[in-house]
């Protein structure tokens, strides 16, 4: 996913001159198609989050649109009150590019886990907040944020995350995409947990249990239609996310079904502090969570 995100970028900043990217000395193997072409657009500022927000929001109050690329929490937690006071309170055009996110670097340990970032940057003023699904909604996406001229947040999977959308799928900044349609229960899942969410409809269907799944590429701005409709039109809806369970996505979904007063069933799938302090590989870390499938069961 990131490799094609990075071409997307590569492609989009040719074709516009004031775009910018900025790495804290993280990318290699991912950035070289970039800093080789477009020299003039590309910075290593060195291990300085802080300070690279900085330099990105001074470029942009130049009249530059720039992206910023790291590692998980580094380009977001690391940084938040750069991001906070530099580029949100001032509006500026800044797309943070986070890769790694959710337990991408299981191996690495909790610092490198990104798991309340989609959260946290969600409730920054002016902040877009999207998590791709796959390589197909990140290319899509990429642009749109740069478009928007305001700031932005694009999390990332690790690398080789499969193609999960036809290449013609359109795919919209803040509406979301059905996979599939069920009448029992809808899986709303954002990222690259999209793929467990379908499983998780395969497992259900065996068992007579009809699931939608539905992607949301976008957390903010949220596509609160798609999801008052579901919650009309299913006995239960889950939401899915390589997340905490609390505070993120479905935290955001939880909040919009309450104000409706809907009387859907509801639960959120996500990270859960007995997972904090746990080191594995991405697959085993999601293994140790319960079944979504299991989840979605106990709402019927």
């Amino acid at each position: 996913m990131r490799n094609e995100t990075i071409a997307a970028l590569t492609g989009y900043a040719r074709a516009n001159p004031d775009v910018m990217l900025l790495t804290a000395d993280l990318g290699y193997s991912v950035l070289e198609q970039f800093a080789d072409e477009l020299p003039d657009q590309y910075c290593n500022v060195g291990v300085c989050e802080q300070a690279m927000v900085g330099i990105a929001a001074g470029l942009a109050l130049s009249g530059k649109r720039v992206a910023l690329y790291s590692i998980a929490n580094f380009p977001t937690l690391r940084c938040l009150e750069q991001l906070r006071n530099d580029v949100c309170y001032h509006d500026l055009p800044v797309t943070v590019i986070s890769v790694g996110g959710g337990l991408a670097y299981g191996a690495q340990g909790y610092t490198h886990h990104g798991l309340e970032d989609l959260g946290i940057m969600a409730s920054l003023p002016n902040m877009a907040v999207t998590c791709p699904a796959d390589p197909h909604e990140a290319e899509e996406l990429l642009p749109q944020l740069m478009d928007r001229r305001g700031p932005a947040y694009l999390r990332l999977g690790r690398a080789g995350e499969p193609v999960i959308h036809d290449a013609g799928t359109p795919v919209k900044l803040g509406k979301a995409i059905t996979l599939r349609e069920g009448s029992d229960v809808a899986l709303l899942a954002t990222g690259p947990i999209l793929g467990r969410a379908l499983a998780a409809a395969d497992e259900l269907a065996s068992e007579g249990i009809s699931a939608s799944v539905v992607s949301f590429p976008a957390v903010t701005p949220l596509d609160t239609e798609c999801i008052t409709a579901l919650a009309a039109s299913h006995r239960a809806l889950v939401t899915i996310e390589e997340h905490s369970a609390d505070g993120g996505f479905g935290s955001r979904v939880a909040d919009l079904l309450m104000e409706a007063g809907s009387p859907v069933r509801f639960a959120k799938w996500g990270t859960t502090p007995a997972l904090r302090g746990k080191v594995g590989s991405q697959a085993w870390l999601l293994d140790q969570l319960p079944s979504i499938a299991a989840h979605a069961k106990a709402l019927l």
